[in-house]
């Protein structure tokens, strides 16, 4: 090991956080074995060997989008072959697959969509809870979110609007959306979405209303290696606030999300490559000392990577999905990308870690078929 990386090795077994300096080091460095045995470390520390999945569907609701950014090949304009929106009578179809399934968890996100109410959005919440009221429903981006602030006329009201999703039924934030914080890179690559400061006063208000929410970077792109720094370390800024002022909601887990070139404008770029993959994941748990989990997306990851990823620093795999419209690895069209609880639980298993199941606020269950139930977070596990 070369004397930076002890350095970095002696900070990181003191349980000492690392600085902006310290990230570049490991971004530069080629020994990525260190990197993910350091990782390793903290993820174990954490979380001793278990690796959390769980049982949950995706559906979005309407790929028409006001936007129009490079990076995208999921959005459509109104009219345009392929465009679509659900109704609630769709959106109760959902939620009615996901209860025969057992999940306990349901992601909803869609496009900018120019046109629908805001009360189009509380209703499909209200309309998955007429169905199944126990289903946890992760659901919006913060973009989504400002969007939705616009079009009932109350922009700078982003608390209202989420006390209203929340009383509607939402649970909690995903992450998506964020991109990478950088003025520079979003009005090159998503011009006209919110940039850093308007996505990280989303999560925040989240927080301060009491819904834990994720977090994500989309990189590989023309991004710098400097801007995922900074991404990084905004982030746990974003989480210190949420700590220090005691707002019931913060951060659970962030997913590195590799940039997946597909038939956007920005096709010509190659994608970061698995080293990359490897290295993002496990310098995002060396430098977010304050989240709990690092979860690998499967989808656009595969499930071979994301096993081997459990030794980098990524304690969750996420869960079955089933639906996934946005994008993926393979590009063949197929939007029906499932795995079952088997294929999870092995993938967990044959890479030496023991699996668990977990709601969306990470407490466990205990599950017999579609019927399951939270068991108390410190419950002795059973080793599969």
């Amino acid at each position: 090991m070369d004397a930076q990386l002890q350095k970095i090795a002696n900070k990181v077994e003191a349980g000492e956080r690392l600085d902006a300096a310290d990230a570049r080091v490991l971004f530069d460095s080629r020994d990525v074995w260190t990197i993910g045995r350091l990782a390793d470390s903290v993820r174990r520390r954490l979380h001793g060997n278990v690796t959390y999945y769980n049982v949950n569907r995706h559906f979005n609701y309407s790929n028409v989008c006001a936007l129009s950014c490079k990076f995208c090949d999921f959005y459509r304009k109104k009219g345009q072959t392929g465009a679509y929106e659900f109704s609630l009578d769709d959106v109760r179809a959902k939620a009615a697959a996901a209860k025969e399934a057992g999940a306990t968890e349901i992601h909803i996100v869609g496009g900018l969509h120019p046109w629908l109410p805001f009360e189009y959005y509380t209703d499909m919440c209200r309309a998955v809870h007429e169905v199944y009221p126990e289903l946890h429903i992760k659901a919006f981006t913060a973009v989504e979110i400002v969007h939705l602030a616009r079009i009932s006329k109350r922009g700078r009201d982003i608390d209202g609007v989420l006390t209203d999703l929340k009383e509607a039924g939402l649970g909690s934030l995903p992450g998506g959306g964020a991109e990478v914080f950088d003025d520079r890179v979003h009005d090159e690559a998503f011009k006209g979405k919110i940039r850093s400061d308007q996505w990280l006063a989303v999560h925040n208000a989240a927080h301060r209303v009491g819904l834990m929410s994720n977090a994500t970077m989309l990189y590989g792109h023309i991004e710098s290696i400097d801007d995922r720094i900074n991404h990084l370390i905004m982030l746990r800024d974003a989480q210190d606030l949420a700590i220090e002022n005691g707002w019931a909601g913060r951060f659970q887990t962030v997913i590195p999300l590799p940039f997946i070139p597909g038939e956007s404008e920005l096709k010509h770029l190659p994608g970061p490559t698995a080293l990359d993959d490897l290295k993002m994941l496990a310098i995002s748990r060396l430098m977010l000392d304050n989240f709990a989990h690092v979860k690998s997306f499967w989808i656009m990851q595969t499930l071979e990577f994301s096993q081997l990823a459990l030794s980098f620093g990524v304690d969750d795999i996420d869960g079955t999905v089933v639906w996934y419209d946005i994008t993926k690895v393979q590009r063949d069209g197929d939007t029906h990308q499932e795995l079952t609880v088997a294929d999870l639980r092995d993938t967990i298993i044959e890479a030496g870690f023991v699996p668990v199941e977990r709601d969306t606020l990470y407490r466990r269950i205990r599950r017999d078929g579609p019927d399951w139930q939270v068991i108390d977070a410190a419950a002795e596990l059973t080793p599969a």
